[in-house]
């Protein structure tokens, strides 16, 4: 038997990346997925190669009326809400004396509130089914430690690894199990500008940091999408149903706790 088989889930920023890996991984094992994202073209787009078991939903965290419309979509379309994952994310960096206000908030707003407050409204659907459910919010080893020129987005994921504990232990007399994933460096599109802000404020060639840190991973090269799939499903089915408020380190070895 698959192991998703029967249940709905919902990926915020899961038109691309590794929201859209796990989002093919999910309905491998049975779920069908609502590819939610800010642009919905693009996750149309993908709901489209995924298959009839995937449909796509707009959403921006950054808005509750949004994030109300798209549960309740997920629930008319897919009967009901098993499985969230709080993968939409934003990324910057700069010099302590050089963050803007504008940036912070940027960061906090999506990071922060969003994965919040998209897990208070799954976890008030979850709640009123009945059947308990799994909600995973995607931290990061920036959320494990400082980095000199990444303070606000690794204080994001700090608050994301905080609030999977604290809604995890309040959330599980209701059997929902809050989890967290805490990738490493992961391969995308999206590195493309992470390398090119490091090229920056560094005065690196284009390209050198992403080599350098791809290196540096005792795995011996960067994540992949694939690379955290395993995880997510396990945390989505019942094989976790007795893991309570852990962020899993899934990096090739760079973070060790």
């Amino acid at each position: 038997m698959k192991r998703l088989e029967g249940k709905s889930a919902l990926i915020t920023g899961s038109a691309r990346g590794i929201g859209r890996a796990f989002a093919e991984a999910y309905v491998r094992e049975g779920a069908t997925v609502a590819i939610a994202d800010i642009n919905i073209e693009r996750a149309r787009q993908t709901a489209a190669e995924i298959g009839s078991a995937a449909f796509a939903v707009e959403i921006d965290v950054t808005r509750q009326d949004s994030i109300d419309a798209a549960i309740a979509a997920v629930v008319r379309q897919a009967g009901g809400l098993d499985i969230l994952v709080n993968n939409a994310a934003l990324f910057d960096l700069a010099p302590i004396v050089e963050i803007t206000r504008g940036s912070y908030e940027r960061l906090f707003s999506i990071n922060v509130a969003g994965t919040l407050f998209t897990l208070q409204a799954a976890a008030k659907q979850m709640i009123g089914q009945g059947r308990g459910g799994k909600i995973i919010n995607m931290a990061s080893q920036a959320g494990r430690r400082g980095e000199a020129l990444v303070a606000v987005y690794c204080a994001t994921k700090a608050a994301v690894i905080s609030l999977t504990q604290s809604a995890g232990l309040d959330l599980i007399k209701h059997r929902i199990n809050v989890n967290a994933i805490a990738p490493g460096v992961v391969e995308g599109e999206h590195w493309d500008g992470v390398d090119a802000l490091f090229a920056k404020y560094e005065n690196r060639p284009l390209g050198e940091k992403k080599r350098l840190v791809g290196e540096a991973v005792p795995y011996g090269r960067m994540g992949t999408a694939e690379d955290l799939t395993g995880m997510a499903i396990f945390l989505a089915s019942s094989e976790s149903d007795y893991v309570v408020a852990q962020t899993y380190n899934v990096d090739g070895g760079q973070w060790m706790s």
